[in-house]
């Protein structure tokens, strides 16, 4: 096991803006259905012997792990990463600045069709259903900075001055993309490494001193779907509401 897993993160990260992250945990994965596997609960994953048998016995070429801190939502097993509907899998580090001011309006970007997945009450799974509502199945990357400038905007005629960060990752099982932004200078840790022809994207190195990882660029989106090395794509977000380090 790496030094600086996912479990010693849980019970200290060092790039964080905070110190543990006992508020849930989940992992997803792909096995031989179209559809990602999830188990979610909220104990802390240093806790729980459920998540270390099964981490121990489950193969795939693809899975998602999260350990998550609250941002001021409850601590509850549909409020834990990842979220998946369909094939498409999403697991979000960051917030929405003000987002109990503006819940409403930003839980108008999620058509009806994708609001009846609603389970949480978080903004992390609000951006998910807002990016399936704006065309995530026919471009990704294109129904991301849709729903990231539009949310930018609410945050704006509403006077919001907290910012809205986000390290994020989705997949629909066959590609991977990943986004890192800010509209502050703070922008949520992201790193990548390519090894052996497999890819690894965390918020901290698994290795303490973090050799051969590399930051995801600031506004841009990663993609990567198996072949070569992944590709970096500027995300176009209006400059006056996203000022990216």
């Amino acid at each position: 096991m790496p030094n600086h897993s996912l479990i010693a993160q849980s019970l200290h990260c060092a790039e964080a803006k905070v110190n543990t992250n006992g508020d849930g945990f989940g992992i997803g994965w792909y096995g031989h259905k179209p559809e990602p596997g999830v188990y979610r609960d909220t104990q802390p994953a240093w806790g729980d012997d459920n998540l270390l048998s099964i981490t121990r016995q489950l193969k795939s070429s693809l899975f998602f792990a999260h350990v998550r801190a609250s941002t001021g939502t409850a601590t509850s097993r549909s409020n834990c990463h990842p979220f998946a509907v369909g094939r498409w899998m999403f697991m979000h580090n960051g917030q929405i600045g003000g987002y109990e001011d503006i819940r409403r309006q930003v839980e108008g970007l999620i058509d009806d069709e994708f609001y009846r997945y609603r389970r949480g009450t978080t903004d992390s799974e609000a951006l998910f259903l807002a990016f399936l509502s704006h065309g995530l199945e026919a471009d990704p990357v294109g129904a991301v900075q849709q729903v990231l400038t539009k949310t930018l905007e609410i945050m704006h005629c509403n006077e919001i001055k907290s910012p809205l960060r986000v390290a994020m990752a989705l997949t629909d099982g066959e590609r991977l993309y990943a986004v890192r932004c800010s509209s502050d200078e703070i922008v949520p840790s992201l790193y990548y490494r390519l090894h052996n022809g497999n890819l690894s994207v965390v918020s901290e190195p698994l290795e303490k001193g973090g050799q051969g990882w590399y930051e995801v660029p600031c506004g841009h989106a990663m993609i990567y779907g198996g072949d070569n090395a992944p590709c970096f794509i500027p995300l176009d977000i209006p400059k006056e509401f996203c000022k990216v380090a």
